[in-house]
């Protein structure tokens, strides 16, 4: 398992990520498929894509349908037919998503299942355990996940206890055929961020997480975070921002330096109704200006349901039958990699501005009016000063 480095441009780089399963070409969006399953989606789909790793969750997979079945069926690529890379998450996020549900102390964490009411102990010991039962190509350490948004004391206390922990999982982890990531936190607080992403890149193998983001910090915040966190951390190891999803965070974090992402939100908005598109961010097909709309989500889109489906049939279809949500997940996903794989060219290319400037006009262009009659020009939004502020950091400039 390494890491080589293909192109630079400014802060941003396109790697290589070499793992068991696959090679996994970077900056990459890794869909999540929580239980082992991406929703709506089959894994058959996702190889058509030529998506290279999904996301797993440790937590709901070792409650249902348990990591002791999953090892018994000859681990988590064979159980769920994929034979391309997986990364499980450790069960961290969970102190934050189940925060009534569970109580956290030096030895670990200790949780109360959503579904039995059952009690669940999850020391890091016991995540690595769960994670290497699952066979994951990449595993995460147990970290001191707090919401973004707290202050005082308890976010330096659980940047160390997350360093302590992390001491921990690497006495555990025995597979040497798994990468165990660490997982920076610190809060908003760059000086924490860097004193932690110091210790922890002395202990760091083969890639590294910045964690604890995404959760409703002002975006001024995130980017910083982000910036501050990939200027501290070593060349050599790919840097994997934690639940990062929208398109512009996606775009702006690679050029930062950031290599590996995850989210939910492609298929989380699917169900929806909403579609993912360059010009304008979001479609939301069951508006009714698309009743008898008969063109595709994108005419350049290669995805199954550009080629095949029309917006007036989705309109007819999303909320009221599951294949509704199944055809625009594919969209979204699609959508998410070929993004990302443009990035990559741009990288590689030494066009990154160039490719930026486009992908900021077209994102905060105009957005149809549900009235006909009205002229899209009219609704132009704004480029928030964060996505300025960002660019300039960058050392680019937006003429617009």
């Amino acid at each position: 398992m390494k890491y080589d480095i293909l192109a630079r441009a400014g802060f941003a780089r396109r790697g290589n990520l070499h793992l068991p399963h696959s090679i996994v070409e970077t900056p990459v969006f890794m869909p999540v498929g929580t239980q082992g399953t991406m929703k709506g989606v089959v894994p058959e789909q996702l190889v058509a894509m030529d998506c290279r790793i999904l996301l797993c969750n440790t937590y709901h997979l070792g409650h249902r349908p348990g990591h002791e079945r999953v090892k018994a069926a000859g681990g988590l690529h064979k159980m769920m037919n994929w034979d391309r890379s997986i990364l499980t998450d450790s069960g961290g996020f969970q102190m934050v998503s189940l925060s009534k549900l569970m109580t956290v102390d030096e030895n670990g964490v200790n949780f109360e299942s959503p579904h039995t009411g059952e009690m669940m102990a999850l020391p890091p010991e016991k995540s690595i355990e769960i994670q290497q039962a699952l066979g994951a190509d990449i595993m995460m350490q147990l970290d001191h996940v707090i919401h973004v948004l707290t202050t005082g004391d308890i976010v330096k206390e659980a940047m160390h206890r997350s360093i302590r922990w992390l001491d921990r999982c690497k006495v555990a982890h025995t597979r040497d055929d798994q990468a165990m990531f660490p997982i920076l936190q610190g809060g908003l607080n760059l000086e924490l961020r860097k004193e932690c992403a110091e210790e922890m890149a002395k202990r760091a193998k083969v890639g590294i997480a910045i964690g604890g983001l995404s959760g409703g910090e002002e975006k001024d915040h995130f980017w910083r975070v982000v910036a501050a966190c990939c200027a501290a951390l070593p060349p050599h190891l790919p840097r994997y921002v934690m639940g990062v999803g929208f398109p512009v965070d996606l775009v702006i974090c690679s050029l930062l330096g950031a290599d590996m992402f995850d989210c939910v939100y492609p298929t989380r908005t699917a169900r929806f109704g909403t579609a993912m598109v360059r010009r304008g961010g979001l479609m939301q097909l069951n508006q009714k200006r698309y009743k008898e709309d008969f063109l595709p989500i994108d005419d350049k889109c290669e995805c199954n349901t550009c080629k095949n489906y029309s917006r007036a049939y989705l309109h007819s279809i999303v909320g009221k039958e599951t294949v509704g949500c199944h055809l625009v997940s594919v969209h979204n996903i699609k959508h998410q990699l070929d993004l990302m794989r443009d990035v990559r060219q741009a990288i590689q290319s030494n066009s990154v501005e160039l490719f930026l400037k486009q992908f900021i006009h077209d994102y905060y262009g105009p957005i149809q009016s549900e009235e006909p009659s009205k002229q899209d020009s009219l609704k132009i939004r704004e480029v928030p000063q964060w996505v300025r502020d960002a660019v300039n950091h960058m050392g680019y400039k937006l003429d617009f």
